[in-house]
């Protein structure tokens, strides 16, 4: 009974330490790790630690690391805040972005800083799409450590604005069946309604809506659909 009582008391503590991590996520808000600062790192990784802690821990008190959790978290969101309202306290906290490379000067200092040797540095320019780093007009390194690029002028791609175009405004592609379920909501935001989906597939020659992965309206009204496929395909011309 020993070991079984064991067993229980890690799954619900487990099963409780991830509805905290949960909660304290949407405590501290949306960011993509690639958008992280330095200290929201830093935070995410000892707000998981303590869960991890809390989870597999012998003490019989769990509400210090609870309370240590919303601590870090409820710090993340101030530090946050604050940063929003002051630019001095977000170059203090954030930092700020370094130039690597202006008009055709590598800047080793900076490149020291940003703890990349030129060999990195190219790599990432490689990466980015420019094999010759004269095509680069700025570069620079921004506080979450992504480096933004500025081409220079005859080596950007051409826009319809250069080419005296008139194009339309972009209109998103809207999803109207997911996983063989119709989307009504998405389907009006179309300017479309499921009678409509049911000319439609059947114009299509699609019996079953079971059948549909998913399927989205663009902004001229054509749909697309992509059937459920449960075979591999047989071949890959990328390995």
């Amino acid at each position: 009974m020993g070991v079984l009582d064991d067993l229980l008391r890690v799954t619900v503590l487990s099963a409780g330490s991830v509805a905290a991590l949960f909660l304290l996520c949407k405590l501290i808000g949306y960011k993509q790790i690639a958008n992280m600062s330095l200290f929201d790192y830093v935070t995410g990784i000892t707000i998981g630690s303590i869960a991890a802690e809390m989870a597999t821990a012998d003490h019989p008190d769990y509400f210090k690391p609870l309370l240590a959790m919303f601590i870090y978290a409820l710090a993340a969101v101030l530090i946050s805040l604050a940063a929003c309202r002051s630019l001095a306290i977000r170059r203090l906290l954030i930092g700020r972005s370094l130039v690597l490379l202006e008009d055709g000067k590598l800047y080793k200092k900076n490149l020291g800083r940003a703890k990349l040797d030129v060999s990195e540095f190219l790599t990432q320019c490689r990466l980015a799409g420019y094999f010759n780093i004269a095509d680069i007009q700025s570069a620079r390194i921004e506080p979450n450590g992504r480096i933004s690029f500025l081409p220079k002028e005859c080596a950007r791609p051409a826009t319809p604005r250069d080419l005296s175009l008139e194009v339309g405004s972009a209109v998103p592609v809207i999803n109207v069946v997911l996983d063989g379920v119709a989307l009504p909501g998405n389907l009006k935001l179309a300017g479309k309604n499921e009678a409509w989906l049911k000319k439609e597939l059947a114009r299509q020659r699609i019996q079953n809506l079971d059948d549909i992965f998913l399927a989205t309206v663009d902004g001229a009204g054509n749909m697309s659909v992509y059937m459920m496929l449960y075979e591999e395909p047989k071949t890959d011309a990328y390995q």
